[in-house]
Parts: C-alpha cells; structure tokens; sequence
C-alpha cells in the first residue's frame, strides 16, 4: 500500500510539473505537431524528428565540422539513377549529375570530405572529375560549401551561390578550403543548361538569406523522372518574421515541385531523405525493381507538409507579441 500511495504521489507530481510548463497555446501546438506527424508517415521519419521532436537553433550536433575520422563519416559513392551519383558522407551529401556535355555538382560537404568523396567518388564511378563544369551550392554553410574551391581551382569548374550566400562568404572570418571566387549569383527562376539537363532554381530564403531549390529530370532505365532539391532544411532561428520567411519558402518550393510533377525528393543531409540508404538499394537493386528514390508526387507534397506544420508549431511556442 506503502508503495501506490508513493507511486501515485510521484505520478501526481510528474503531472503538475508537465502542467506547470506548459505553454499558451500547447493544444495549437499538439495540433501543427499531430498534422506533422500524419504526413511524415514512414517517409519523412527524420524531418519530423529534427524540426518537430527536438528542434533547435543552429546547426544539429554531430555537424562534424572539424573531421572525427574517416571511420565515422565515408561512405562509398553510389549510382542512384543512370546520371544521378551519391557522393556523400554519412551525414552530408553531394550529387553528381552527368549530363551530355560535363558534370555538375550540387554542394560540396566539409573540406576534409570534399577530396575523398567528390573527386575520388567521380573517379570510382567511371567519371573524370575534370569534366565537373558547375558546382552548385545551394546554402551557404560549411557542410556544403566547403569543397566549393578545391573544384573550382582544380578543375575550372564554374561555382555558383544564391547572391545573399555570397555576402555570407565574403564576411566569413574562417573558410576552410578556402574562399571560392564569385562566378554565378543564382536568382529564383533561373535556368542553367549543361548539354542535355536544365535545372530551375527557386528561391527559398529562410535556412541562409540565399538558399534555393532545384528542379531537374534525371534518367531511371533510360525514363525521365522529375526531382526536386531541396535545401536548407532546419531551423536556424526561432522569431515570427524568420518562421513567416520559411514557411513561405517551403510553400513556394513546394508548389513548384507539383507543377514540375517532381515524384523524387533529395536534399543535402541524409538524415532528412535517407540518401545514403536509399543510394545503395538503388544501385543494388535486382533488375526490374522500384527505384527507392521515386516516391510519387503526394509523398513528396507531404515532405513540405512536415516543414510546414513543424515550422507553425514550432511558431506557437514563442511568446505573443
């Protein structure tokens, strides 16, 4: 008997110390964080852990931006549609698209990752990395802009920030690997056309004031499939007109990818799209599979739904005006 009442009692206690945190606004909350979750499914498991579950300012532990060992963060590069490559590490991702006239890169990892992965990965895929023409850097942090110059250096590749990203290099009192020089200033809309592939950028400011998205078709058996890119896909800062930019971006973002009719969803961080699993069971995959990548238009449509919900959640926890 001794023993309920004390269980009971520490229950009791339990309950009006949850009930004592809690926040105006928590059933707004319970409810961005219930829609959140119904759309995250089985696809979008990491988004919703990382902006609904345990979001907060800044970038994720385990960023690694100093280099813990390649034990912990190489993986092998990986053939993810007939020009698409994973070029990643565990954490971080590049992509290589071969197009018929040279390669482009779509950001760059940490600078103790870019030469293995990047260059290396190319070469062990069959492809000569001096052959990559752009390298496309669609937020300007160090997880991905940090092998921007050794490509730009080595191979003459062309390398290309939002504007407002350029700004972030230029004050940067560290760059590791060095500053890159300014070659393309990415605007929303504009097209670049390496041979036989267009990409479309989409402004998405929000994660960094330059970050944008990509729409582009990659090749699966020789059929085209329509994919979206999206970049910066974490908090960086908790007030009203930093949500407002961010939700706003994500809606953008993902009415484009709708009207593209884009049915693959990737990102730079494995994390949120499973990349570096996905990679290798598509390159592995037994003849006349699914490619993992493909998900269709509604899963993708719900990646956007998860940022959002999580996003006005997150939102309602701050306090009133």
């Amino acid at each position: 008997m001794k023993r309920k009442i004390l269980s009971w009692a520490l229950m009791m206690s339990v309950a009006g110390s949850l009930g004592a945190k809690a926040q105006p606004g928590s059933s707004e909350y319970e409810a961005h964080v219930a829609a959140a979750k119904d759309a995250a499914r089985f696809d979008w498991v990491g988004v919703f852990a990382r902006n609904c579950a345990a979001p907060k300012v800044g970038p994720a532990i385990g960023n690694y931006n100093t280099d813990p060992g390649r034990a912990i963060w190489y993986a092998e590069p990986e053939k993810g549609f007939d020009n698409l490559y994973f070029l990643g590490t565990k954490f971080h991702t590049a992509w290589a698209l071969n197009t018929s006239d040279g390669i482009i890169i779509i950001d760059t990892l940490y600078q103790y990752a870019a030469e293995p992965e990047i260059v290396d990965g190319l070469k062990k895929e069959g492809l000569d990395p001096a052959k990559i023409k752009y390298v496309l850097v669609t937020h300007g942090h160090s997880d991905h802009d940090q092998g921007a110059k050794l490509l730009q250096d080595r191979f003459g590749a062309k390398v290309a920030f939002g504007e407002a990203d350029w700004l972030l290099v230029d004050r940067a009192k560290s760059f590791p690997g060095g500053k890159p020089r300014k070659d393309i200033a990415i605007t929303d809309g504009q097209k670049l056309t390496l041979g036989d592939t267009t990409l479309t950028a989409v402004s998405t400011p929000g994660h960094t004031p330059g970050a944008y998205g990509l729409l582009f078709q990659v090749k699966d058996h020789g059929q085209s499939v329509p994919v979206v890119y999206a970049s910066g896909t974490a908090f960086t800062e908790y007030n009203r007109p930093w949500f407002d930019q961010f939700i706003a971006s994500q809606k953008k973002l993902a009415t484009s990818a709708q009207a593209s009719g884009a049915t693959v969803l990737i990102t730079n961080h494995t994390a949120f799209d499973d990349a570096w699993t996905k990679a290798r069971l598509a390159a592995w995959r037994p003849a006349g599979t699914p490619n993992p990548f493909v998900i269709g238009t509604e899963a993708v449509q719900n990646y956007f739904k998860v940022m959002e919900e999580c996003s006005l959640a997150a939102e309602s926890r701050l306090s009133p005006q």
